[in-house]
């Protein structure tokens, strides 16, 4: 679910104790290019091929690397996007997340950090540094994200379609710094709560909470824009 289903929800449950809950489902597992699970005892053929692939690129196997960034690229770029609201700008943070991961990755341990959160924390990291060395205001433009829509429009559709990337952008990073970057890797990018809670190093319970005042902020906000 994109970022708009989840502002959705919220708008309908914005003053509701049950949005936690209404928010839950979506958290069942990462979505496609999320960068997969944390490692755990038992795990799906897709999370014991990425596991064996970072094992490999640990080892230096170049070929190995070149898979992980196929799978991780898509959510990494998402992520880096929506902070820097720039194609430009976040193609080339997105490269360098890859191109400084590939430099570290021999020291890269499952000890405490997923991989997706790993290369997350080093995007993150980047996107800090180039705010701090440019010192300028984010560049908001109207670059799309399509997402697919497999449902008739609900009345929070229609008021959700009047909000702009660039409308919804600024809404996002007006949000304070965890808050906003919960919401992104949660919904942007598909990172699942315990992938989150590992890059901004923070407990699961935290990210969820971080999460339910980001939805309830962002839903009051946007629909407040457009009315």
């Amino acid at each position: 679910m994109g970022l708009r289903g989840v502002l959705a929800i919220a708008n309908a449950h914005v003053d509701d104790p049950s949005l936690l809950a209404a928010l839950a489902h979506v958290d069942s597992t990462p979505g496609p290019g999320s960068g997969g699970g944390t490692p755990e005892p038992q795990l799906d053929a897709e999370g014991l091929r990425l596991r064996a692939l970072v094992d490999l690129a640990v080892q230096g196997d170049a070929e190995a690397f070149g898979q992980l960034y196929d799978h991780y690229v898509g959510g990494i770029y998402r992520f880096v996007y929506y902070r820097v609201g720039s194609t430009q700008l976040a193609e080339d943070l997105t490269s360098e997340t890859f191109v400084r991961g590939l430099r570290a990755i021999s020291r890269f341990s499952w000890q405490g950090k997923d991989f997706g959160a790993w290369l997350t924390t080093i995007a993150r990291n980047l996107i800090t540094d180039h705010f701090k060395s440019s010192r300028s205001r984010l560049e908001i433009v109207s670059d799309s994200v399509p997402e697919t829509r497999s449902s008739p429009p609900t009345p929070e559709d229609e008021v959700l379609s009047l909000v702009s990337n660039a409308m919804l952008l600024e809404a996002v990073n007006a949000l304070p710094e965890e808050q906003r970057d919960c919401i992104l890797m949660r919904f942007m990018q598909g990172l699942s709560i315990a992938q989150t809670a590992a890059a901004l190093g923070r407990s699961e319970g935290a990210v969820k909470q971080l999460q339910l005042r980001a939805v309830r902020r962002l839903a009051k906000n946007v629909t407040e824009d457009v009315r």
